[in-house]
């Protein structure tokens, strides 16, 4: 895979919830004082960490890109999606883990006939501000056409080469609404993601739309599912759900669970466990509703209440990312991710590259399913 394919896919695992649709990472818990926490990805193979550490060290000392020479182990090894980050886009990708992004405030689909869309707007955003709404095609992005291009590139574009582009820099994109065709220079800012969105249904349910993992994104689930009438169902959408942070993702689960296992995981073959945390509310109906676009810590969340027995799941099967990486901090302070295991549900299913298909498959009106489901588990819809 192309450098700028791989890094455009990569870089978009968090800013997914930010931007647009893309890969995800999860990121595993540690104390302060532990070595670098490996990620939750998928991957076919994995990398000799001292052959990248000797090719990067070997292009410094001879005042080449250590980077670059990283780069070129991880693209021959087969492991596709291992990464070499610059340290600025790593820093990047760390300040998105914590909720917030630089970018123009608008997530990006593939619509009915092929082409990119606004298909949500963050609200007082760049986008929102210049009048861009959604539904409006996006056809090119500083004079590149996009047509055909994966939308985790076109994010690439909009944040800038690598994420590099900061707060105050300028993107021009060209724009169309029906017959109406135009261009709008819109200056990128730093904006907080909103990760997690709670709405009323009808009856006493809730919807919890959870859009990435972020920092605080679980406590904020716990909150709504506190906070929601007593024996209200809970439908929780993960469609779309990139992933994040995976204690994040574990913290989610605890709500609806009274401790135990949420998913166990290898490293470099040494066996390790996570495990939620006692007095989650394990009574009120719960859906979780998922697609395609559900993936990595999502999974294990998914993955958890299905095998516990603790939600219906409905949708499409998940994406199936289930490999962990480790990252490795290169001598010119760049950072490589290298594949060194995969995680398993409760269950002991591997969802690396199968994904899970939940207990309900539907392709359409999958919301409308799901609140049919919920209600006829005992809970208002």
């Amino acid at each position: 895979m192309p450098r700028g394919l791989r890094h455009g896919a990569i870089l978009t695992l968090v800013f997914a919830s930010a931007l647009a649709t893309g890969s995800a990472t999860g990121l595993l818990p540690r104390a302060e004082d532990e070595p670098p926490e490996p990620r939750v990805r998928a991957a076919a193979a994995t990398v000799d960490r001292d052959e990248i550490a000797r090719a990067a060290a070997e292009a410094a000392a001879d005042g080449k890109s250590g980077a670059k020479a990283a780069e070129e182990v991880v693209s021959r090894s087969g492991d596709r999606w291992g990464a070499v980050y610059d340290k600025g886009e790593y820093e990047e990708f760390a300040r998105a883990l914590d909720g917030s992004y630089t970018g123009v405030g608008l997530w990006a689909r593939r619509g009915a006939d092929g082409r990119v869309e606004v298909a949500r707007l963050q609200h007082g955003g760049p986008a929102d501000l210049a009048g861009i709404r959604v539904g409006d095609q996006l056809r090119t992005v500083d004079g590149a056409r996009i047509d055909g291009r994966p939308v985790s590139e076109v994010v690439r574009l909009l944040r800038g080469d690598g994420g590099s582009a900061g707060a105050g820099s300028s993107v021009v994109l060209g724009l169309q609404r029906g017959d109406r065709a135009w261009s709008r220079t819109v200056r990128r800012a730093r904006l907080a993601t909103e990760a997690v969105t709670v709405r009323k249904l009808e009856g006493e349910a809730v919807l919890i739309k959870v859009e990435a993992f972020t920092k605080g994104a679980g406590e904020r689930v716990r909150q709504a599912v506190e906070s929601a009438p007593e024996g209200a169902g809970v439908l929780l959408d993960l469609r779309g759900n990139s992933g994040g942070l995976v204690s994040e993702a574990v913290t989610a689960a605890s709500a609806f669970l009274d401790g135990g296992l949420v998913a166990t995981y290898d490293v470099r073959g040494e066996q390790k466990a996570l495990y939620a945390s006692p007095g989650g509310d394990t009574g009120r109906p719960v859906v979780a509703l998922v697609d395609g676009g559900t993936m990595s810590a999502a999974e294990l969340v998914t993955g958890a209440l299905k095998d516990r027995g603790r939600a219906v799941t409905v949708g499409a099967r998940t994406f199936g990312k289930g490999s962990v990486q480790m990252p490795e901090q290169l001598p010119d302070g760049s950072v490589a991710e290298l594949t060194v295991g995969h995680y398993r549900t409760p269950a002991g299913h591997d969802v690396d590259g199968r994904g899970i298909v939940p207990d309900l498959a539907v392709s359409e009106r999958a919301e409308e399913r799901a609140r049919t489901v919920l209600s006829g588990l005992g809970a208002g819809s």
